[in-house]
């Protein structure tokens, strides 16, 4: 089983929608026993609480399923999970700060390094804008998620539709 962490700061708007779009493609592909996902945040804020009301309402509207609840980033996470995208460069350093050894760079991921219309690039934090700014995130999530799972296939040949 391939494991992936999504992790932004507060997991409950990037994060809980990335897993969301991601295993929605997952499932599309027929892959959904052999790679699962989860969100977890950097920070403490939100642990245990449902995603923003926001993130919930762009994840129905294109009829996904988001059963989450906030959770923190924590070291175990590089053992129990294969990979870890980050939301963004801040997140992303937080993250490498936090890692036992070596430079992650076969584990460790930026979103939008996956984003062929915008590589390198943050998700930004809808929290402070609209239902828009979250209709943003989800095109970006959506681009970049579809890419990462192309790059994992290519990477895990062995992926197969059941």
């Amino acid at each position: 089983m391939i494991r992936v962490l999504f992790v932004c700061l507060g997991n409950i708007c990037r994060s809980p929608m990335a897993e969301s779009v991601f295993n929605g493609l997952v499932r599309q592909e027929g892959l959904a026993d052999q790679i699962e996902s989860d969100s977890a945040g950097t920070s403490d804020y939100h642990i245990g609480e449902l995603p923003d009301p926001r993130t919930m309402e762009i994840v129905n509207k294109y009829g996904l399923v988001s059963n989450h609840r906030g959770q923190q980033f924590n070291v175990s996470d590089f053992t129990d999970f294969n990979y870890i995208v980050a939301m963004d460069g801040k997140n992303l350093a937080n993250i490498k700060l936090l890692l036992p050894s070596g430079d992650g760079k076969d584990q460790v991921f930026l979103m939008r390094n996956f984003d062929d219309q915008g590589q390198g690039e943050d998700v930004p934090d809808p929290y402070w804008s609209g239902v828009d700014g979250f209709e943003n995130v989800y095109q970006l999530l959506l681009r970049s998620c579809k890419n990462f799972l192309t790059f994992l296939k290519e990477k895990h040949p062995s992926l197969k539709p059941q």
